[in-house]
């Protein structure tokens, strides 16, 4: 069981501890502390972005408290306001579902499977009446809820907000009461719901949670990390891709990935062979050792040397002749033909490693060569039977 010397461990790169002292107040119970996280259901994935705070959850377990892992199934229905400049559109429940069913298999790549209780928000909050509903909205008032940066600066645009977001903190918040949380994680986009739970707790006339938060992890495009933009590298995403995408980071972001992802300081030396380590750790956390040395072989054959990647994908050539190659990139690597032509004027495709400057080709000319897309995306064409 952690002790109140813990504190720096446990709360390692946060960005937010409150209230201050609280943590320290919480340890003395000396008990094992119920630490929440709550993921709604967005995408299919978890990103390591996203993992940052499942992480801490990870350190906390380490020192022998609880996990509570919660899967939003139900507040994914409204979807979260933080950091939005309109309203989430509503994803289909089968969406919603599928989405859920991943997702623990991806937290359990960082957390303590032992020491984690899973819960889905549905469990409860599918089974508020109105009247409950009532009761929780009580706990709140709308000048406190519109104080939000979010809805401040949809006001000033003029952009429209409905209830039911107004009602989001709410319901996350509820979740704390369900679960009796001692502390809540999440990244800084999220410190108004988190605190919010304390408020409602307290109407609920339980002991307020400690607020703990992560900073945002920013991509190598500067933004924040995002399943949708597709910025992102997937905890459980391809071995080869997430080394590949690993090593796209600035090198003057090194020093913050390090310290997020890794939890440990940059190391010392050539920029290269930084991120060369850290994509390593990445795979080999999700993938294991194996992965992670293949990944790289990958990579150095193939952005590194230029070289092409040992098991190539095969694609039919359209019937007809000569063949368009617009159209053949098209095919195989979902390109629009106008994102092909303009490939191909700017000298990124390539047969057999040769700079392809026409738009059309013979298919006899084509066929078993390897065609080369940008640095990592490749095909054998072969005739269609």
């Amino acid at each position: 069981m952690s002790t109140v010397s813990d504190v720096s461990t446990l709360a390692r790169n946060a960005v937010h501890v409150l209230p201050e002292g609280g943590l320290v107040q919480k340890l003395k119970l000396g008990r094992p502390l119920r630490v929440k996280l709550g993921i709604d259901v967005t995408s299919p994935d978890i990103h390591i972005g996203r993992a940052i705070p499942l992480q801490r959850m990870r350190a906390f377990q380490d020192a022998g408290h609880v996990g509570v892992l919660i899967i939003g199934d139900y507040t994914t229905r409204i979807g979260d306001p933080s950091g939005r400049s309109s309203e989430r559109p509503i994803l289909d429940p089968a969406e919603i579902d599928r989405n859920a069913r991943t997702y623990l298999d991806q937290a359990l790549i960082i957390v303590d499977p032992d020491r984690t209780e899973v819960r889905y928000n549905g469990e409860w909050l599918a089974g508020l009446d109105f009247a409950d509903v009532l009761r929780l909205t009580r706990t709140t008032t709308v000048s406190q809820i519109l104080e939000r940066d979010d809805f401040e600066k949809r006001i000033a645009a003029g952009e429209p907000i409905s209830v039911s977001e107004l009602l989001y903190p709410l319901m996350q918040a509820y979740d704390s009461v369900a679960v009796e949380a001692d502390v809540e994680l999440g990244g800084t986009d999220q410190l108004y719901n988190l605190l919010a739970g304390r408020t409602v707790m307290e109407a609920y006339g339980l002991e307020p949670q400690v607020v703990l938060t992560t900073p945002l992890l920013l991509s190598w495009d500067r933004a924040k990390m995002s399943s949708s933009v597709g910025n992102n590298i997937p905890l459980t995403g391809p071995a080869e891709e997430q080394f590949g995408r690993t090593m796209r980071i600035p090198d003057e972001m090194l020093e913050q990935w390090w310290a997020l992802v890794a939890e440990r300081p940059v190391p010392r030396g050539e920029p290269m062979e930084a991120k060369l380590e850290l994509a390593r750790f990445i795979v080999r956390r999700s993938h294991g050792d194996e992965s992670a040395r293949a990944a790289e072989a990958h990579f150095t054959r193939v952005v590194r040397e230029g070289g092409a990647p040992e098991d190539v994908a095969e694609h039919r050539l359209p019937d007809g002749d000569p063949v368009h190659l617009p159209a053949v990139l098209a095919g195989a690597f979902g390109l629009s033909t106008s994102e092909a032509r303009r490939l191909i004027a700017q000298g990124g495709v390539k047969l057999d490693g040769a700079t392809v400057t026409e738009l059309d080709a013979s298919r006899e000319g084509l066929a078993g060569r390897l065609l080369q897309a940008g640095k990592r995306r490749f095909v054998r064409l072969v005739a269609s039977s």
